[in-house]
């Protein structure tokens, strides 16, 4: 199936690792040039050998000027913005009896960089009808408790996604949100490895997924974000598109061992 995507500027954002990596490499599979915005230079460098028509941008997207020299080398060197996945973000677990500046910061290391990559993107994304990808979280709609500021950014990009499909509907421009659950996402991985038992630990995440019990593969996030940058999805604007295995939705007795 052709998507359409062939030779079209791909821009993603947190790109060397887990769900940046995955997504990268399926745009690269259906003939996109991308764009790999990431401080990991190691990994980021490495990536963008491995994949054909590629650019990594090294850069900090929480430095002053960070995201506009990004986007600035991005079409200097690629062209125009066609795509833009703003998937960099952290679960810092900034709890809410923490000191505000604390908070602040979360705020500004998980959400800032998304309104500036998409600003600097704009004009480009307008001439071309492009689309924007934001990469949410199921904790800003579930919660999680311990992690305020994380939850307020990725609260703040699912209302942002309806904003800016509002605002650039006049334009053409397709304005979407993937949602992850339980990812087997390098952070996780990081996560489980810091726990007593391992193995437990992430069985235990596992079996509270209703759908196979079993954690979603970045790749799964990485195909939902490619159809809807595609033109396949031409129709569809200002969604939150959960791929989470029924995680976030469907009753907990699914995962509770009751047998209806």
């Amino acid at each position: 199936m052709d998507l359409g995507l062939k030779n079209r500027v791909v821009v993603v954002s947190g790109a060397a690792r887990g769900i940046g990596a995955a997504v990268s490499r399926s745009f690269a599979e259906e003939g996109a040039r991308v764009a790999l915005l990431d401080r990991d230079a190691a990994a980021g460098e490495a990536l963008a050998r491995e994949l054909n028509d590629s650019l990594f941008v090294p850069v900090d997207l929480s430095a002053e000027s960070g995201c506009r020299e990004a986007i600035r080398a991005v079409q200097q060197q690629l062209g125009p913005v066609d795509v833009l996945v703003n998937n960099a973000g952290v679960n810092d677990a900034v709890p809410l009896h923490g000191p505000p500046v604390d908070f602040l910061a979360s705020i500004h290391r998980n959400l800032l960089h998304v309104y500036e990559l998409t600003h600097w993107s704009r004009e480009d994304l307008v001439r071309g009808r492009g689309a924007i990808i934001n990469i949410g979280s199921k904790v800003g709609f579930t919660g999680q408790g311990g992690t305020s500021g994380y939850a307020a950014a990725k609260g703040a990009i699912h209302a942002l996604t309806r904003e800016w499909a509002a605002a650039l509907a006049r334009h053409g421009v397709r304005v979407n949100a993937v949602i992850p659950a339980e990812c087997d996402s390098d952070q996780y991985r990081q996560w489980f490895a810091r726990q007593p038992d391992p193995e437990l630990a992430r069985r235990r995440v596992a079996d509270l997924v209703p759908l196979e019990a079993r954690l979603t593969r970045p790749e799964e996030i990485a195909d939902a974000v490619v159809w809807l940058a595609s033109r396949r999805a031409s129709h569809v604007t200002g969604q939150h598109v959960f791929v989470d295995g029924g995680y976030t939705h469907l009753d907990r007795a699914l995962t509770s061992g009751h047998q209806w």
